[in-house]
C-alpha cells in the first residue's frame, strides 16, 4: 500500500507548503487505498472521489498562490449523520432512504471553509443507536484490523476509514461513546469535546449528552481538526466561544497529576485491556507525571439507568416519530433501543436521571481537586463481533454477562458528565489482533490538558508512524 495514505495530516500540510507534495498526489493515494480496502471494510456511505479530485487541483493552486487555509487539501470523511443541504440524510435507516437534508451542519461548513476536501461520508448504525456499525441500509462495517470484528459505533465508518488509510481526518458524534468506542476498536484518536464547545443544530444541540467532534490517527491531527470546528455559531445558541488553539505537545508532563481508575466502579474489563491501560499509565510516568490509582464507587447499572432514561426522553421519541411517519421496518437493535429507552424514561424519569448525573459530577469534582486528568479504558472488551447485535446471544466481558452492548465501553459516564472533555487514544494491541484504547478525561472545559496527556501516551508508542502498526486488508 502507498505510504502516503497514512501520512499524518500535520505532515501533509507541511509538505504541501514546502511544495514537496501535492494535494492531488495525496488524494490519489487515499482513493487508491479506498479502492483496495472498501470492498472488505465498507466504511463509506457515499463516495465523492471525482468532485474531490477537482477540489484537490484547486487546493494545489491555492498553495502556489499562497492562499492556503488550515485544512487545505486534506481528504476528510464526514459522518453521514451530520447533514449537508441537498444531499441524503439517512442515518443508516431504510425508513429514511429517500430523506434529503435541507440544512448543513456547522461542522461540515467549517471543514469545507478551512479547505478540507470531503471525499466520502461514513456509515453509522441505524439512528446511531449502537456501539457497533451495521444496518439494513448499508450492511456491515468491519474492523480493518480483523474483518470478523466490528469497527464500533456509532461513528464506526469514520474510525474504520482512518484505520484503513481511506481518510486523513474524519468527523464523529457521541451520545454514549460513539466517537471513543470506534477510536478504541480501530486504534485511532477520537475526541468528545465538552458540551457546547463544537456547535450543532437544533434540537440536538440542546441535549447535553450530544457532542460532535474530530477523529484522526494522531493526537496532533485530532487537535488540528478540533481547532477548526470549535467555537460559537449563530445557529447554535448554546455554543461557546472558541478557546485558545490546542497547542503542540511539549514533550513533558512534569508537574501533572493523573489518576488511574481501571474499572470506574464495577465495569467489566478484560485482562488484556487492564494490562494495556497500565502500559499507558507507565508512559505518563515516564513523561514526568505523578500517577496514582484511585477507585470510584459508581455502578454500571446506575450509570445505565440514568442513560436509558435520558435516551428515552430524547432519542426514543425521535425513533418512534420516524416509525409513525414512515412505518415499521427498524433493525432489531434500533427497535430494542427505542423500547428500552422509552420504558426507562417512564420508570426513572428525567429527575431521577439527573440525581444520578449529579453524583457522577460530584465524584469527578472531588477527584479533580487532586488530579489534572483521569485515565481509564475506553472499552472493557477490545472489540465486538461484526454483524452481531447481541440480542439473542448476550455479550460477555471478563466473565460478566452484560444486559446491552453499551455496557461494554466505559464511555457513558462521561456523557453524563458532559462538560468534561475526553480524548480516546490507542493503548496497545490485544491477542485478537485489534487495538485497545484508553480515555483521558479532563476537568470541565480543560481541552488542552487531555490533549497533552493523550499525546504523552502516544509518544511512547509507534502507532501509525510505523508500518507495522497498520491493518492489511
Amino acid at each position: 500500500m502507498s505510504e502516503l495514505a497514512y501520512l499524518p495530516a500535520t505532515e501533509a500540510l507541511a509538505r504541501f507548503a514546502a511544495r514537496e507534495l501535492s494535494p492531488v498526489e495525496l488524494l490519489d493515494a487515499v482513493v487508491a487505498r479506498a479502492e483496495q480496502a472498501e470492498p472488505h471494510v465498507n466504511a463509506f456511505a457515499e463516495r465523492w472521489f471525482e468532485r474531490a479530485m477537482e477540489q484537490a487541483r484547486q487546493a494545489e493552486d491555492r498553495y502556489l498562490r499562497g492562499t492556503a487555509r488550515p485544512l487545505e487539501g486534506l481528504p476528510v470523511a464526514l459522518k453521514e449523520e451530520q447533514p449537508i443541504a441537498g444531499h441524503p440524510l439517512r442515518d443508516g435507516s431504510l425508513l429514511l432512504r429517500d430523506n434529503v437534508a435541507d440544512v448543513t451542519h456547522p461542522v461540515v461548513d467549517r471543514v469545507v471553509a478551512a479547505g478540507g476536501i470531503v471525499h466520502a461520508r461514513t456509515t453509522t448504525p441505524e439512528f446511531c443507536a449502537a456501539g457497533f456499525t451495521h444496518s439494513d441500509l448499508w450492511g456491515v462495517t468491519r474492523n480493518p484490523w480483523s474483518l470478523g470484528h466490528s469497527s464500533g459505533g456509532s461513528s464506526g465508518g469514520s474510525g474504520a476509514a482512518l484505520a484503513a488509510g481511506t481518510a486523513v481526518l474524519a468527523t464523529g458524534s457521541d451520545i454514549g461513546g460513539s466517537i471513543r468506542i470506534p477510536a478504541s476498536f480501530n486504534g485511532v484518536v477520537g475526541y468528545k469535546p465538552p458540551y457546547g464547545r463544537v456547535p450543532a443544530l437544533p434540537p440536538y444541540n440542546l441535549d447535553h449528552y450530544c457532542h460532535d467532534g474530530p477523529m484522526a490517527r494522531t493526537v496532533a491531527d485530532c487537535a488540528l481538526l478540533q481547532n477548526v470546528i470549535a467555537g460559537q455559531d449563530p445557529r447554535d445558541h448554546v455554543s461557546l466561544p472558541a478557546p485558545p488553539p490546542i497547542p503542540p505537545y511539549s514533550g513533558s508532563l512534569a508537574g501533572r497529576r493523573v489518576a488511574v481508575c481501571v474499572r470506574l466502579g464495577d465495569y467489566a474489563v478484560e485482562p488484556e485491556v487492564v494490562a494495556a491501560t497500565w502500559d499507558a499509565a507507565r508512559a505518563l510516568t515516564e513523561a514526568g507525571a505523578a500517577v496514582e490509582e484511585v477507585e470510584l464507587t459508581w455502578t454500571r447499572a446506575e450509570i445505565m439507568r440514568a442513560a436509558w432514561a435520558h435516551y428515552g426522553a430524547i432519542f426514543g421519541p425521535i425513533v418512534a416519530e420516524e416509525v409513525a411517519a414512515h412505518g415499521d421496518g427498524l433493525t432489531r437493535y434500533a427497535r430494542d433501543f427505542m423500547e428500552r429507552s422509552l420504558k426507562a424514561a417512564a420508570e426513572t424519569g428525567f429527575y431521577g436521571a439527573l440525581k444520578i448525573e449529579a453524583r457522577v459530577h460530584e465524584d469527578l469534582a472531588a477527584l479533580f481537586l487532586r488530579f489534572d486528568a483521569l485515565l481509564c479504558p475506553a472499552s472493557g472488551t477490545p472489540a465486538l463481533l461484526a454483524g452481531e447485535d447481541y440480542l439473542d446471544t448476550p455479550l460477555v466481558v471478563d466473565g460478566v454477562v452484560l444486559d446491552h452492548n453499551l455496557e461494554a465501553p466505559l464511555t457513558v459516564p462521561f456523557n453524563l458528565a458532559s462538560r468534561c472533555p475526553v480524548l480516546s487514544v490507542p493503548s496497545g494491541r490485544s491477542p485478537l489482533g485489534v487495538p485497545t484504547g484508553v480515555q483521558v478525561v479532563g476537568r470541565p472545559y480543560d481541552d488542552a490538558t487531555v490533549f497533552e496527556v493523550g499525546a504523552a501516551v502516544t509518544a511512547a508508542l509507534p502507532w501509525y508512524a510505523d508500518a507495522a502498526w497498520r491493518p492489511q486488508p
